[in-house]
Parts: structure tokens; sequence; C-alpha cells
């Protein structure tokens, strides 16, 4: 700091002007006086006297001028760097003066005032630091925005949905002020809680995606400055759901079926309807053939939620797949010559072999198939069996077709055909040998419990070609496993 602009320079020019103010007034109405009423040695002793006088005078004020800045110009100077210091944010920042003075008590309320300081923004920046690791671990998505509807604040997840609904298209809304202001689907919500003051909340629904938003004031002085909105992505909930209520309605509707058969011809019985022995021996075969119906539907829902939970149990042996295939062949030949149809196997010249599999499993599998290709295949067509051995991307595998020259299936049908008691088109089930719309699914389960994949293609008119996947070498999926 320069001293002349110091307090200490500016005191001691004042002293220096005032002395010297009194010297000059001395000098002029003293020194003639002096001159008249003293002798002429006498005279110049009182001046010198005085000369000696203004030099001591002057050196005296220069040395409390030099003592005042050492005991308070200093000081203040070292306050000032300290409080520059924590201006810049060094919290740090501490005096080391130490006088009895009140410079010292300044210094002594300074370090408090530091110390105090430096926790207190300790305590912000790590208040700051939890609240953003939270917001990043959450999976919610998270938005602030301020009272003009700006984004002002977004975690990852935000982010995130920002950009996937950035890339839908949006009725008269700019794609450059999307992902800076209240999405489409919140506007409504927002507008609510600005007008309202209040938590909202509700469900909104973008393309196939579902989300539950909660949305809440931010407040400051009793005034509303924005709003946060929590959204939390309830899409498989509600596939979840709806895939419940499909499922009590289907089975509702599969057992209502053959019970609402087996009520009414028991009830012609009763009721002596039936003419002779023969038209009650029909009756019953037909009570007989839906209680076999529902016994099977029950025991596939049985075995089917066993395998979704993860609690197959599978009896893993080394397992030849052509001997399989030929045995599942010979037991479906007698069934495709009464139908009508020709059934081919081509036998692979590879020794087909699985060193853990569960045969039984397996040939569930095939009958499943088969079974469905019969059903779906009319009188006069074709339906094979082939099997093989592939390099795949990381092992080897074993693949297994089976082709039917049926109605096939519409594409759009095709992602679905998996899904519990889907059917792609019920008219074309002929015949009174319906399945339990839960074949597919087992067999599904099946493939994926030994480490593979089944697929299928059709095309309608031509046929559908199932095509499943073995790894010889393989890593299944969690169940209960028995070795034999």
């Amino acid at each position: 700091m320069n001293f002349w602009r110091s307090l200490v320079g500016k005191l001691w020019i004042t002293i220096i002007c005032l002395v010297g103010s009194v010297l000059i007034f001395l000098g002029l109405f003293l020194l003639p006086y002096i001159n008249r009423n003293f002798a002429a040695h006498e005279s110049t002793e009182i001046k010198h006297l005085f000369t000696y006088t203004c030099i001591v005078g002057f050196l005296l004020t220069t040395f409390f001028a030099l003592f005042l800045f050492t005991k308070i110009t200093q000081p203040m100077q070292l306050l000032i760097q300290a409080a520059n210091a924590i201006r810049e944010g060094r919290y740090d920042t501490r005096l080391s003066l130490v006088t009895s003075d009140e410079i010292g008590e300044l210094a002594k309320t300074f370090n408090h005032m530091s110390t105090e300081l430096e926790a207190t923004i300790r305590s912000l920046n790590e208040e700051k630091n939890h609240l953003s690791s939270v917001l990043r671990s959450m999976s919610d998505a998270v938005f602030t925005f301020d009272r003009s509807g700006q984004i002002i604040l977004t975690n990852p997840p935000a982010q995130s949905l920002l950009d996937i609904w950035e890339k839908l298209e949006w009725q008269g809304r700019d794609l450059e002020e999307f992902g800076a202001s209240v999405p489409e689907p919140l506007l409504p919500l927002f507008h609510t809680v600005m007008d309202r003051g209040e938590d909202v909340g509700d469900y909104i629904h973008v393309k196939k995606g579902s989300w539950s938003v909660q949305m809440a004031p931010l407040y400051t002085d009793n005034a509303i400055r924005g709003a946060v909105a929590v959204l939390r992505d309830i899409t498989e909930e509600v596939k979840l759901e709806k895939m419940r209520s499909d499922f009590v309605a289907n089975v509702s509707h599969e057992i209502r079926t053959p019970l609402s058969m087996m009520q009414g011809y028991s009830e012609a019985l009763l009721d002596g309807m039936a003419g002779s022995p023969e038209e009650s021996e029909e009756l019953v075969q037909v009570i007989h053939d839906e209680s076999l119906r529902m016994g099977r539907l029950v025991k596939d829902l049985l075995d089917l939620a066993r395998m979704e939970a993860g609690h197959t149990d599978m009896y893993r042996q080394e397992v030849d797949v052509n001997e399989l295939i030929e045995r599942v062949h010979r037991k479906f030949t007698v069934r495709s010559k009464e139908r009508g149809l020709t059934l081919d196997y081509y036998e692979s010249d590879q020794h087909l072999l699985l060193p853990e599999a569960d045969e039984d499993r397996l040939e569930q599998v095939l009958t499943n198939l088969l079974d469905n290709a019969f059903r779906h295949t009319p009188s006069g067509k074709k339906v094979t069996i082939a099997a093989d051995q592939i390099r795949g991307e990381r092992n080897e595998l074993i693949r297994i077709r089976i082709k039917d020259e049926g109605v096939g299936i519409a594409s759009e049908d095709l992602p679905y055909i998996f899904d519990r008691f889907y059917k792609a088109d019920k008219a074309r089930v002929r015949g009174e040998d319906k399945g339990t719309g839960l074949g597919l699914a087992i067999v599904r389960n099946i493939v994926e419990a030994h480490g593979g994949s089944v697929s299928a293609a059709s095309v309608l008119g031509e046929g559908t070609e199932f095509t499943i996947l073995l790894p010889i070498s393989i890593k299944t999926r969690q169940g209960s496993v028995t070795s034999l």
C-alpha cells in the first residue's frame, strides 16, 4: 500500500502541516519582536534555539508517524490481505497478530469469523456433493425448472429421457427449445403447480413408455420460484399388470370352455336326453375328453410357472440327439398317417451329442412343436424334421429344424407366438384337439434352460419353420439341476 494514501501517512502530513503553520506564524511575528527587544548576540542564540526546536519537532513527528505505521497501518494491511484472500475463496486464511489492543481483538474476531465461514462452506459443499451423489445414483428421472419453465438441473436418467424425447416429433414445439424448457408431456402438470402452488401427481404415456410423475413447487421467501419433478419408469409394471390381467382372462376363458361342455353334457345325461346307450357313451366320452383337456391345461400352467420361477428340475445326462429325434419320429408316424400328413426326418451323418441335457425335456420340446405343426397343417401336406451341427459365434451348436406346410403365421404375430395363451389365428385350429395355448411358451423356457434359443420364420399360405439352437458346451441359467 502507498504510504501517503494510508491513514498514518495522511495523519503525518496533517501534523507536519500544523507544525509548519505554527512555526511560520512564530517566524513572522516572533522574530521581528526578538530583533527589536534583544541584543544581537541574544537574538542569534534565540534564532538558533528556534531552528533546533523546528528540527526536533519534525524528527519527533516523523518518528511518531513511523511508530503509528508499525502499530496500525501494517496490521491493517495484513487484515486487508486476509480479507481479500477470503474473498478469493481461500477460507483457511488466518491472521497471526498478537497484540492486546483493538487491532488484536479485531484479528481474533477475524480468525473466528474465518473458522466459522470455512466450516459453513465445507458443510455446504458436503451437502451439495451428497445431494449430487443422491441425484446421480437415483434410478428415477429428476427435473428442476425455474418459474419461466427453463430446465436448470437434471440427473443422468432425466438427461437420457430428454435425449429420447427430443428424437420424437412434437406438434408445435421447436426442437431447439425442447431440451431447454419443460418437456411437452410435463407441461400440463407444470402449469398446474405454478397456478395452484401445491404438489400434483399423474401418469404420462409416451409411445410405449409409461411414467409416474410427482411434481412439487419450489419456494423462496414464500414466492414460487420453480418446480421439481420426479419421474419413475413404470413401463414394466404396466406390462406386467396387463400380462396379469390377460393371464387371468385367458385362464378363465380356457377353463370355462371345458367346464361349460362338461356341465352341459352331464346335465343332458341327468335329464335322460340320451336316447340310446351309444349316445350316452358319446356324451360320457366328451366329458372325459374335456376333463383330460382341463387336466393338461392345469399341468401346463404348473410346469410353466415352475420354469419361469427358475425351479425347473433338469436331469442332465449325455443325450444322443439322433436317437432322440428318431424316437419322436416313430411316435408321430402313426398320427401323421391318421391325419393324412407326410412326416419326413432327414437324419444327419454327423454324430449329434449333447454332453449335458435333459432328454425328457427335449422330447417334450419336439413333441410340442410337432403337435403344433400337425394341428396347423392340412391333409396332404408335409412336415419335416432335420438336425445338424453348425459353428456359432462362440461355440459349436446343434440345430434342430421342424418345418410344416401349413397356413403360416402373419409377420405381426411372430414376435408374440411364444407368449402364454397367444394364438395368432384361433380359426385355423381345426378339429377337437385344441391346444392349451401354453405349448410354445413351455418350449421357449425349456430351450433357454439348456442355454439355447428358439425362433420361428413363417410365410402366410406356405408354412412355418421353427429352429432350435442348443450349444454343446453350455452355461445354463440358474435352476434346480439334478445330474445322473
